[in-house]
């Protein structure tokens, strides 16, 4: 860990050193899986609720889709800005108010009138949560180096991975109460704002530079080859999850099995499971293999898991790919976001980190796209052809452009 503890004595004489403690324990990482449930929170806690919301403000279900879009669309433009901001003037000084951002405009939804007003409210909300997916991240790599690093990530990851499996089935049991309950969560985030700000022990970066110097530092190293291949990776990563596994995989089941709505749910959100079991291990596994294999080995997963796909006989036999789509997962976002943080220190690293954070959103966006086209090309089977295609090519990119 990067926070060294005082073992002196009263007398000036060094004292016996601490046992040393367990990660999980440090309270510091708990409020960081905090921060990181909140960004979970912003959509997958509402989905459930869409219909309901259709009907209440009689809405069509394009019109609906508005209240993901408002919400994530701040963050194609500010999370840039605020990693920077992060930089020069402290994480928490950016953390704080948007955590109470999210949390104040996320619990106004609730008193809404109108569509508009809620896409409003939404969009307002989307602004506190624009710095909250690159902060968590470049705190962790701030707190801690070394083998700790990888763990915290892989901690964080697998966090991550049970909020997206938590939240839909609390907004869910909200819901029932009424379209206007799970907006409720969000007040979450103010206590939490509150909680960070006298609790967190988050190092402050040096800004005492001149801002022209900073960016050209920081722009020289988001532009060395390794650092374009990292970012290519989470493009690639999310162009896969949002083409194949969340566009088009649903079509696959509903076309191919019947499967009900309820059925898959089920293997979709069943991902979840193997990349919060092997996000949690990833700190053994990187004692083992160094993280260059590591990812090699996650995007040979994401191959298999494509090919094997249109090859299961039965609807359940599904689970098999998607599970091993979720291991490759729990291997590859928190590897990639402990090689970037090693690429840039701390004093630029928010800007790194918020950069990372844009290309995925990048890939979000064209993942629909680029799968689009494979299925107009070649129906579903090119759709799953393309994922393994993109998952081959990217793990050759990773073979040849990052190594340890």
């Amino acid at each position: 860990m990067s926070i060294q503890q005082n073992t002196s004595t009263g007398s000036g004489e060094p004292g016996p050193a601490p046992a040393p403690r367990k990660l999980y324990l440090d309270r510091n990482l708990h409020l960081i899986f905090c921060v990181t449930l909140t960004v979970v929170m912003g959509v997958s806690s509402i989905a459930p609720a869409f219909h309901d919301i259709m009907e209440a403000l009689h809405i069509t279900a394009t019109q609906v889709t508005w209240l993901v879009t408002a919400f994530t669309l701040p963050g194609v433009f500010l999370t840039p800005v605020l990693g920077i901001l992060a930089d020069r003037y402290g994480r928490k000084k950016v953390l704080v108010p948007a955590l109470l951002a999210f949390g104040v405009f996320g619990a106004l939804c609730t008193l809404a009138v109108s569509f508009k007003m809620l896409v409003a409210l939404r969009f307002m909300q989307g602004v506190g949560a624009a710095s909250l997916g690159a902060l968590n991240v470049t705190i962790l790599s701030d707190l801690y180096d070394g083998p700790d690093r990888i763990t915290a990530m892989g901690y964080n990851a697998g966090v991550l991975s049970f909020g997206t499996t938590l939240f839909p089935l609390l907004g869910g049991a909200l819901a029932t109460l009424g379209w206007r309950w799970p907006f409720v969560l969000p007040i979450l985030a103010i206590p939490l704002g509150i909680v960070v700000l006298l609790k967190l022990d988050c190092p402050r970066p040096d800004n005492g530079g001149a801002f022209m110097e900073y960016m050209k530092m920081a722009i020289r190293r988001a532009t060395a080859p390794r650092a374009l291949a990292l970012f290519g990776t989470t493009c690639a990563t999310f162009i896969i999850l949002y083409g194949m596994l969340v566009s088009f995989l649903p079509l696959y089941l509903a076309s191919r099995f019947k499967a009900e709505p309820w059925a898959i749910g089920v293997i979709i959100a069943s991902a979840s499971l193997t990349t919060a079991l092997m996000s949690a291990r990833l700190g053994a596994l990187a004692k083992a293999m160094s993280l260059h294999w590591l990812l090699v080995l996650a995007f040979v997963l994401y191959a298999v898991s494509a090919a094997l796909t249109p090859l299961m006989p039965g609807l359940w036999w599904v689970l098999i790919p998607v599970l091993i789509f979720g291991m490759a997962q729990g291997l590859n976002i928190p590897t990639v976001q402990t090689l970037l943080a090693g690429l840039a220190p701390m004093e630029q690293r928010g800007a790194f980190m918020a950069l990372n954070g844009t290309v995925l959103r990048i890939g979000q966006t064209l993942g629909p796209i680029i799968m689009g086209a494979a299925y107009a090309a070649g129906g579903m089977n090119g759709v799953f052809a393309m994922a393994a295609f993109i998952a081959l090519a990217v793990g050759v990119l990773v073979l040849i452009m990052i190594r340890d």
